[in-house]
């Protein structure tokens, strides 16, 4: 399996032996050694993956890297946060997505509705499996635990991704912003509960739901 490890907060190191990663196209920045690099379709895995990012502008390029020595990894400067899995699954936002071992799954799910009104529906890349994914976050990501008894709300420009056992809910309301008069608060909120960690970066980017 490759090995994962940071060098510096914002440049990913991966060692391959004969391995394989699947990463975002266009993020790698140097490599020793032979390697060889192939480009994938969609960023999801089957027919699927691929017409649900068409149809929600979530549209992925994503190569494969495989070979012998090291190679390195950065996406605009961004903070790289290390995730590992054990059989579980990785909630992550498309863009926040940088690099996985090559036999992690990735795909697409269906995560709710913005508003009955509305009826627009919210899709997430999913990653599963044994081993290690890397993912981007615009400042260093605090991770924030959620229990049963402490639900967490947060602002959908500022999600990046979760994962452990929990149930994602979307709930209007307005952001602090807001009550400061500065306008273009988020329609929505994003709720989770239950007990799982909760990744979110301090910068927000542009959303959809901020013009609802």
């Amino acid at each position: 399996m490759a090995m994962f490890r940071l060098q510096g907060s914002k440049v990913l190191a991966v060692e391959m032996a004969g391995d394989a990663v699947k990463a975002k196209n266009g993020s790698m920045v140097a490599y020793d050694g032979q390697m060889a690099f192939k480009k994938l379709s969609g960023g999801g895995e089957g027919l699927r993956g691929m017409v649900t990012r068409r149809l929600t502008g979530e549209q992925m390029t994503v190569m494969e890297v495989r070979g012998h020595g090291t190679c390195w990894f950065a996406d605009r400067a961004s903070e790289i946060n290390l995730v590992t899995l054990q059989g579980d699954k990785l909630y992550v936002e498309a863009s926040n997505l940088l690099a996985t071992d090559a036999g992690l799954r990735t795909g697409t799910t269906f995560t709710g509705l913005r508003g009955a009104s509305q009826g627009n529906g919210l899709f997430t890349t999913t990653v599963e499996g044994h081993g290690q994914a890397a993912i981007t976050s615009d400042g260093p990501a605090v991770v924030l635990r959620v229990t049963p008894q402490y639900p967490l709300s947060v602002d959908p420009g500022a999600y990046v991704a979760h994962q452990g056992s929990l149930r994602q809910s979307f709930q209007s309301g307005v952001t602090f912003r807001t009550f400061l008069g500065e306008g273009g608060g988020e329609a929505f909120q994003i709720r989770f509960e239950g007990d799982g960690l909760v990744y979110v970066q301090p910068s927000e980017r542009n959303t959809i739901a901020g013009d609802v």
